[in-house]
């Protein structure tokens, strides 16, 4: 995937299980590494961390792949945790995009900026 300029390699999620799946139980995510939800159509979206120990952003696009939102989450301290927040788009998105959380600061990719796969 290619955003502002920057190249990652993503793991895609496009079915039930595997979008459920999500990035459970990893231990760690290299900065040049992410997983790219595809949904069937916009929605609004809404994600959260359960099971999930890495600090993540999140990319919400829209179906023109233009980044309309970018949310910091925080990792679960065990699998016991059961209050999880959510983090719901702020507007319906057909694609999220997870990377190691600051990613997109770090990277300088602002809203607006579009994505293309490769």
């Amino acid at each position: 995937l290619v955003i502002g300029g920057q190249t990652l390699l993503v793991e895609i999620a496009d079915t039930e299980a595997t979008r459920t799946k999500g990035l459970m139980f990893r231990k760690s995510l290299k900065d040049t590494e992410g997983m790219l939800f595809i949904f069937d159509q916009e929605e609004e979206l809404s994600f959260w961390m359960k099971n999930t120990f890495i600090p993540l952003s999140i990319g919400y696009f829209n179906k023109s792949k233009k980044l309309i939102d970018i949310q910091d989450m925080a990792p679960v301290a065990s699998e016991m945790q059961t209050d999880l927040p959510s983090y719901p788009s702020k507007e319906p998105a057909m694609y999220a995009l997870e990377v190691p959380k600051g990613w997109f600061k770090k990277n300088k990719v602002h809203l607006g900026a579009v994505f293309r796969l490769e």
